[in-house]
């Protein structure tokens, strides 16, 4: 048997964010805490939204105390400064960031036996829904407003861990290209190959299925036709991006990641890197690893990546045509494909051992050891 899950609602295109206060009355909610982050609250973009409740005079508090990968410490003054607010519904909008602080703080709240954190590592068994959030994203990468998966930054312990939990979807996603069309170029790009990545590896994890496989091919083709003109701040790549995104997480969400989103957790736990970054930085170096294991499935992505004349390939020549389009599109968009002067030696053991640990890395298609993983580090430095 198969589960799959979705927002309740979700909103697409320009001016999308207009329906949010709608769904605020709608819903009955008398007090909204919005969680963003800093960067946004300073350059206005939290604002297009809080602008909006202004004017139907719905009553909320904002909460901005959110790092890029968030943290234990920041998810524990979220669900005081929820308290203290006596809110009851949440409007998360970022990035990732945002919406896995929104998740974590919303689940805990009503299910205050996780106030720890640590406790939600993993498959959770909560018993209550979170609280009511409306996810509003700011980049077009995580697809965090429409996934049940979040993660957080142990600082003490110097490592990410991933949340799985049914009861924190957002009940409502608002999908609006133009909150995020102020982001600068090197964060639409990482974003975007986030984005490619949750499709790929989505598309060949052990838990897919045909459901999930329609979503993955389709997020593949937009992404792969957007995120370049996206790049280079152009609407028409903007609404592509905005869309492709939402897909790969309609799918992924549901049926999980693999060995790449388990190295990245561990770069960006060890070295602050971004999240989207990591990811696209090892994607063709876990592509080709994982390509043995993936059937025919590489012929349809190098397809949905613009490949020509794929069904006259070889298996291993379509196997490398795929992984060279998503090489050549990482550095068609800016994206260095290596390690060289960010992972270090003394630290790529212990890397591997936790990037074996992390939750995706069961999914992967490819069996694989703390061994492979390690050689795969050091493939890239």
């Amino acid at each position: 048997m198969n589960k799959f899950m979705l927002n309740e609602t979700s909103y697409h295109g320009a001016g999308a964010i207009t329906a949010i206060p709608t769904e605020i009355k709608n819903r009955g909610f008398k007090k909204v805490f919005v969680a963003t982050d800093p960067d946004l609250v300073r350059f206005g973009i939290s604002k297009k939204v809080t602008d909006l409740l202004d004017k139907e005079n719905i009553a909320y508090s904002v909460f901005s105390d959110i790092k890029p990968n968030p943290t234990i410490e920041n998810v524990q003054n979220g669900v005081a400064a929820f308290k203290a607010a006596e809110a009851d519904s949440i409007v998360a909008i970022g990035g990732g960031s945002s919406m896995d602080t929104a998740k974590a703080i919303g689940i805990i709240i009503t299910n205050p036996e996780y106030e720890d954190v640590r406790s939600l590592e993993g498959v959770a068994p909560t018993k209550n829904p979170c609280v009511p959030i409306i996810a509003v994203p700011t980049t077009a990468g995580t697809a965090a407003e429409v996934t049940i998966n979040y993660v957080i930054t142990d600082v003490e312990k110097k490592r990410k861990f991933v949340c799985v939990d049914g009861h924190d979807i957002p009940v409502v996603a608002v999908v609006d290209p133009d909150m995020m069309s102020s982001m600068p170029k090197g964060l639409t790009a990482a974003t975007g190959m986030d984005a490619l990545t949750h499709a790929i590896e989505g598309y060949i994890t052990k838990g897919a299925w045909e459901l999930s496989d329609m979503f993955h091919i389709k997020a593949i083709e937009i992404i792969a036709r957007s995120l370049r003109s996206a790049v280079a701040n152009e609407s028409e790549g903007r609404e592509g991006m905005a869309l492709g995104q939402y897909i790969a997480g309609m799918g992924f969400s549901n049926v999980g990641l693999g060995v790449d989103h388990s190295m990245a957790h561990t770069l960006s736990a060890y070295y602050d890197m971004p999240h989207g970054k990591a990811c696209a930085t090892l994607l063709p170096a876990v592509m080709a690893y994982n390509a043995e294991a993936t059937g025919e499935k590489y012929r349809e992505i190098a397809r949905a990546m613009g490949v020509k004349n794929v069904d006259s390939m070889t298996q291993e020549e379509y196997r490398a045509a795929a992984v060279e389009a998503v090489r050549q599109l990482a550095e068609d968009v800016g994206i260095v494909t290596s390690l060289k002067g960010v992972a270090k030696e003394e630290d790529i053991h212990q890397m591997s051992v936790d990037a074996y640990n992390d939750a995706c890395r069961p999914g992967n298609p490819k069996d694989t050891s703390v061994e492979d993983i390690e050689a795969l580090y050091r493939s890239l430095m």
